[in-house]
């Protein structure tokens, strides 16, 4: 579902009333322009009569009134209709001068001249009426029209402006990143309702900015005091395994605490590269050559995928030069080698390839796609009897990010993939 701008939301529910009303309006505006000017007409002819019976009309003879209607185009004086009081109606008359039949409001009243009674007939065309209604109501939509326009524009202006803050807001809210130790900076604003927005943000990142910088520090803090005890550690568990007549028992308890160790002091390592990252310690760049980092190691790790059965294969269609850290290059692809024989299969294959922009480590595994959305989390862990520590594809997502570039996981054909953009 595409979501609407707010802005754009309110102005169509104003635009969409507004054009509901002038539909609705015009209408009624034109019937009752109508209407009124029937009234207006009525009360017209209805004057004319009042004046006719009012004027010296009553001694009219037959030779008179023949001569009246002659003269007098709209206004007829006829034998006894029974008209018994004033009736006014809607009829279409043949018009001699416009040569067709047109609405005329008719008027027919009782009169006596001579003691004789007459019926008073007097016509009003209407279709002047009709064109200047017409033209009444056209100028009225017009008017209507330019008046809405103008309160569409002003108030969508007006609120652009008095929503400006929250816009503002909402851009620094987004382009903010707790790790950068940039805090965002809004822009004053006379509205209450924003101004609190803002100082409510800006408490709540004061706060969790105070404890991201803790926690780091103390990650930092404890993965420095843990090296040297580690370090004793280590080289006890080494002089120990040096002892003559250890029993065989005593053997294997040393070499599953030598392996722990080592587990720790690579979780410790990873720990201080992460805190390094997060630091921006490992500012300088230089420019590198992806296949040289790629052979530097090599025949290190492919013993090692040998030593669990994995084919290894690797297809380079260019040389690919990047600009970043080389310290960092060489993190991201071990930890992308190291990833591909540890969640392997025995028998299983590597397949590594390069193209113009990408990076990709393919191996065989799991016969089902992992969950993307806690991959790359720290200390996450598909396989909860893995023998790593759940850092690694968090660094190697640590690295792409500083460098602006994606990683991307997709699972096809049987083989996991892991993708470095540049």
């Amino acid at each position: 579902m595409k979501n609407k701008k707010l802005l754009n939301t309110t102005t169509s529910s104003f635009l969409v009333y507004a054009v509901i009303i002038l539909l609705l309006s015009a209408p009624v505006f034109y019937a009752i322009s109508q209407w009124l000017y029937i009234y207006e007409t009525d009360e017209v002819l209805l004057f004319h009569k009042g004046s006719f019976i009012k004027q010296s009309h009553k001694s009219y003879t037959e030779s008179d009134i023949a001569a009246w209607n002659k003269y007098n185009r709209n206004v007829d004086i006829v034998a006894d209709m029974g008209v018994k009081k004033d009736s006014i109606v809607s009829k279409m008359l043949f018009d001699s001068i416009a040569n067709e039949k047109e609405p005329f409001r008719v008027l027919y009243t009782p009169v006596q001249i001579n003691g004789k009674k007459y019926t008073y007939i007097e016509r009003s065309n209407m279709v002047e009426m009709e064109g200047m209604v017409y033209s009444i109501a056209v100028m009225f939509l017009c008017v209507i029209i330019i008046l809405m326009i103008g309160i569409i524009w002003i108030s969508k202006a007006t609120a652009a402006k008095i929503w400006k803050p929250f816009y503002n807001t909402l851009e620094q809210i987004q382009d903010f990143e707790i790790d950068k130790n940039k805090a965002p900076q809004f822009i004053e604003t006379d509205i209450d309702e924003f101004d609190r927005l803002n100082k409510s943000l800006e408490r709540l990142i004061e706060k969790n900015t105070a404890i991201y910088k803790s926690q780091r520090e103390f990650i930092e803090n404890a993965a420095h005091e843990l090296q040297t005890p580690l370090a004793l550690f280590q080289s006890k568990i080494d002089t120990l395994s040096q002892f003559p007549d250890l029993s065989e028992e005593q053997s294997e308890l040393l070499g599953s605490l030598n392996n722990d160790v080592s587990r720790m002091n690579r979780l410790n390592k990873n720990l201080l590269l992460l805190s390094k990252i997060d630091n921006n310690s490992y500012f300088e760049k230089t420019t590198i050559s992806l296949d040289a980092s790629l052979n530097r190691h090599l025949d290190f790790f492919i013993e090692q995928a040998e030593s669990k059965h994995l084919s290894v294969n690797i297809e380079t269609e260019t040389d690919i030069t990047i600009h970043s850290n080389t310290v960092l290059i060489e993190v991201l692809i071990n930890n992308l080698f190291l990833n591909a024989i540890r969640h392997n299969v025995k028998g299983g294959k590597i397949n590594i390839s390069t193209t113009s922009d990408a990076l990709t480590f393919s191996n065989t595994g799991k016969n089902a796609a992992l969950n993307s959305e806690k991959l790359f989390n720290r200390f996450s862990k598909s396989d909860p009897s893995s023998q790593g520590n759940g850092l690694g594809l968090a660094i190697v997502k640590k690295i792409t990010e500083l460098n602006n570039w994606d990683l991307v996981y997709t699972f096809d054909e049987n083989l996991h993939h892991f993708t470095v953009k540049f």
